[in-house]
């Protein structure tokens, strides 16, 4: 069982408060993104394209209810580091956790303030996707 998204945002805030700067954040954001699990060209099709991002990102969700189970890439390094981190805090929670969240590590380590408009249209975009994608899967049960 995954640790509680709580849990994760607090370690995640704790990795960054280690960097001196945004430069070796960013960089950490770049070796994140490098391990991201392998994402198949056969699933990199128009039907997996997140709409609302300047870069190319597929997004697979699936699971269930209790452990909502979510893919993603990104042709962009830093943007695949951004996936990295919100699938870092909801892969494998359940859809009801992820629907009431608010994603509070995002302004915590300053990516809010940090980023280019169109990153921080993207990443409103992949997190509104899964919560969705949970919220249906709610519906569904």
């Amino acid at each position: 069982m995954p640790d509680s998204i709580a849990a994760t945002e607090q370690q995640i805030v704790e990795e960054f408060s280690l960097f001196a700067d945004w430069s070796e954040r960013y960089q950490y954001l770049i070796d994140l993104g490098r391990s991201l699990r392998v994402f198949p060209d056969t699933e990199r099709i128009q039907a997996n394209l997140l709409s609302g991002c300047q870069s190319q990102v597929f997004i697979l969700i699936g699971g269930s209810a209790e452990s909502v189970e979510i893919r993603a890439v990104s042709d962009s390094s830093i943007v695949s580091g951004l996936i990295a981190l919100v699938l870092r805090v909801f892969d494998k929670q359940s859809a009801q956790d992820i629907v009431s969240t608010e994603l509070r590590f995002i302004d915590a380590i300053g990516l809010g303030k940090n980023l280019s408009m169109s990153r921080k249209n993207g990443l409103h975009a992949l997190v509104g996707r899964i919560k969705n994608e949970a919220a249906n899967m709610l519906k569904s049960d």
